[in-house]
């Protein structure tokens, strides 16, 4: 069967100057580095040292970064959301006996805002929706519960049949293609723009992630070999921005 994909520019977020510069700090531990390294990487997208310099103070000055000698920070406003990203790429999944959580939604007539926020909500917690409404997903993952929620009531439930409940809540041939064309860019050696652009859209596929049991993955399931991949990439770029730091130092 082929499987429509989409290309990794369209997997990948637009890479604006100040995408690349949170691209490149949230995916990095600790979020701090030179700003040789971020206009060099910036350079790879076509945007110049003097324009990447300018977006680096406009961000100083918003609060996005905080700038010390020639290194530069996540400032306090981002750093909550590098944990939240961690945790989304990085699941942890437990023992699964069978059970799933159901979310029914029981409130009509919302805004779009508020029907829009939950939606969201439901997908960071890789609910997936049935029909208008009624979102499940396995019982198999650690972490953070849904934080309170009065429009919904929630239910545990045990499907007659989880292999097809699952098909249909989630489109796993293509996640799984797309998968794929993000790890061939990203294990290719060097620094490029392709790989950069692999890595950032690493972190949105590997957020979306239905993070299923073993016993409901399809077999050759690619998503732990991506995460090992992406975490490969930052571990490989983080030695070299160390290294290129202690070259600067007197």
């Amino acid at each position: 069967m082929v499987v429509a994909t989409r290309t990794l520019d369209e997997l990948a977020p637009p890479m604006t100057a100040r995408s690349v510069v949170l691209s490149l700090l949230l995916g990095t531990r600790p979020a701090r580095l030179p700003g040789r390294e971020i206009t060099r990487t910036g350079e790879l997208f076509g945007i110049a040292p003097s324009t990447m310099r300018a977006a680096l103070s406009r961000m100083v000055a918003a609060g996005d970064l905080v700038a010390t000698d020639s290194m530069y920070l996540l400032g306090a406003r981002h750093r909550e959301p590098q944990a939240v990203q961690e945790a989304l790429v990085n699941p942890r999944r437990l023992p699964f006996a069978g059970r799933w959580h159901m979310v029914v939604v029981v409130v009509t007539g919302r805004d779009a805002a508020a029907r829009g926020a939950l939606r969201t909500t439901l997908a960071e917690h890789r609910y997936a929706e049935l029909r208008e409404g009624v979102w499940l997903r396995p019982d198999n993952l650690a972490g953070p519960d849904l934080p309170p929620l009065d429009e919904v009531h929630r239910f545990t439930t045990v499907p007659d049949d989880p292999g097809v409940l699952m098909r249909r809540l989630w489109d796993l041939d293509t996640w799984a293609a797309e998968a794929r064309l993000i790890l061939d860019a990203l294990t290719v050696p060097g620094q490029s723009k392709e790989r950069f652009m692999a890595a950032a859209a690493a972190v949105r596929h590997l957020r979306t992630d239905p993070a299923l049991p073993d016993e409901l993955r399809p077999g050759g399931w690619p998503a732990d070999e991506l995460r090992w991949a992406y975490d490969d990439y930052r571990a490989q770029f983080a030695e070299l921005s160390m290294r290129e730091e202690v070259e600067d130092e007197p």
